[in-house]
C-alpha cells in the first residue's frame, strides 16, 4: 500500500510540475501574453463595508440568506479533523472531514465579498491537508496557499467574483484519497440581488468510498487505493453515511412550501443522477451555476461539481431522495423528505397500498 500511494504521490507531483510547465510554454507561444489587450480589463470590484465571520452549518442545515446588500469581508473558520464514525449500521471507517462531518460545513457568501479562509489541521491528524475552493479565481483554488501540516494553520484571502453553488475539497496528494475519505463540501455565492425567497433550504450532498469491502480485515476500515481505481465502492451514500436523510434524519416541511435543496457531489469517482421520488423540479441551476431550467425530473451531478433543485411540496407523505442510477439505493444512495399536511386532489390513494420507485 505504502508503495502504492509513493507512485501516486509521485504522478501527483509530476502532473503539477506538467501544468506548471504548460504554462509556461502557452505563454511564451501567446503574441498576446506580453502586451495587455485592451479588451481584457480587471473585473470591477466593489467597495467593501465592514466585515462579519461566516456561519457554518453541517448537513442538512444551511446558514440564513444573506439580508445584507453590499459587499464586506467575511471570515471563515475551518478545521480538518479526522475521526471515525459509523458509515453503515455496524461498518466503522475512518473519514477525513472539515469541521468533523461528511459533507463538510456548508459556507454561504455574497458576490464580491472578500472571503478570508482560515484552516486548521487539528493536531491529532495524521497527514497534512489543504483547501481548493471551485469558487476561487486563482491557482489552485487556494490549495498551495493551504497546505497545513497537523497543528498549524494557514489562511488565504480572495473575491467571490461568480454567484453559484460550488464544491471545495482538499488537493494534498493523493488527491483521490483525500476526497474519497470525506473531505469535501458546498461553498454558496449568492449573487448580488439574492436568491428567490423559499421556505425550506437544505444540503444534500453524496459521495462514494471504497473501504475494502469483503476482504477489508475486521475492525476500523479505511480507504482501499485499489478499489477506487476500479471505481466501483462499497457504498454510495448521501451526507456521509447510510440513513443519514432517513427515519428520525429525514428532512421534513409542510404542504404548499416551497423547498430548495443544494445538492452537491463530492465523487471521488461517480456521476450522480439525482431524483426526488414523486417531485418534479420546478427550476434545476444545474451545475450550480445561474441558468434555471425548468420542470425537470432528474438531474446530473457531476463528481465535483453541484446543482440547485426547486420544487413545491404539494401533496402530503414520504418522498425518497434517490441516485436515479437505482442500484445505488442498495449501497446506500437515500433519503427521505416528509411532508405533512392534508388530502388534496392533485394526488388520490386509490388505497391497493402498493409502491414503488420511478
Amino acid at each position: 500500500m505504502t508503495n502504492v500511494l509513493n507512485r501516486r504521490n509521485l504522478l501527483w507531483t509530476a502532473l503539477a510540475a506538467g501544468v506548471a510547465l504548460a504554462t509556461i510554454v502557452l505563454v511564451s507561444l501567446d503574441p498576446s501574453a506580453a502586451t495587455p489587450r485592451s479588451d481584457m480589463g480587471a473585473p470591477t470590484l466593489p467597495e467593501l463595508r465592514g466585515e462579519e465571520v461566516a456561519v457554518l452549518t453541517q448537513a442538512p442545515l444551511v446558514p440564513p440568506p444573506i439580508a445584507r446588500d453590499y459587499a464586506t469581508k467575511v471570515l471563515v473558520e475551518l478545521e480538518s479533523v479526522e475521526l471515525t464514525k459509523e458509515i453503515s449500521p455496524g461498518v466503522d471507517y475512518t473519514f477525513w472531514t472539515f469541521g468533523g462531518s461528511v459533507p463538510g460545513n456548508f459556507i454561504r457568501v455574497r458576490q464580491g465579498d472578500e472571503v478570508e479562509i482560515r484552516l486548521t489541521n487539528d493536531p491529532t491528524s495524521l497527514v497534512p491537508h489543504n483547501i481548493d475552493l471551485h469558487a476561487v479565481t486563482g491557482p489552485g483554488g487556494g490549495a498551495v496557499s493551504t497546505f497545513t501540516v497537523p497543528g498549524q494553520e494557514t489562511s488565504f484571502k480572495f473575491r467571490a467574483l461568480n454567484p453559484g453553488l460550488y464544491v471545495y475539497h482538499c488537493a494534498v496528494a493523493p488527491v483521490g484519497m483525500h476526497i474519497g475519505n470525506g473531505m469535501y463540501g458546498l461553498i454558496l455565492v449568492e449573487p448580488q440581488g439574492g436568491l428567490a425567497d423559499v421556505d425550506r433550504e437544505f444540503y444534500v450532498m453524496q459521495g462514494d468510498f471504497y473501504t475494502g469491502g469483503k476482504a477489508a480485515p475486521e475492525g476500523v476500515r479505511q480507504f482501499d487505493y485499489e478499489q477506487a481505481l476500479t471505481e466501483i465502492p462499497d457504498f454510495v451514500v448521501f451526507n456521509g453515511a447510510v440513513g443519514s436523510l432517513t427515519g428520525d434524519n429525514a428532512l421534513t416541511a409542510h404542504q404548499g412550501e416551497r423547498v430548495r435543496l443544494f445538492v452537491g457531489n463530492g465523487g471521488p469517482n461517480l456521476i450522480s443522477s439525482f431524483h426526488v421520488i414523486g417531485e418534479i423540479f420546478d427550476n434545476v441551476y444545474s451545475e450550480g451555476g445561474t441558468l434555471a431550467n425548468n420542470n425537470v425530473q432528474t438531474t446530473l451531478v457531476p463528481a465535483g461539481g453541484a446543482a440547485i433543485v426547486e420544487f413545491r411540496a404539494d401533496v402530503p407523505g414520504t418522498y425518497m431522495l434517490v441516485d436515479h442510477s437505482i442500484l445505488r439505493v442498495d449501497k446506500g444512495a437515500l433519503g427521505m423528505l416528509q411532508v405533512s399536511g392534508a388530502a388534496t386532489p392533485i394526488f388520490t390513494d386509490g388505497g391497493a397500498g402498493g409502491g414503488g420507485m420511478h
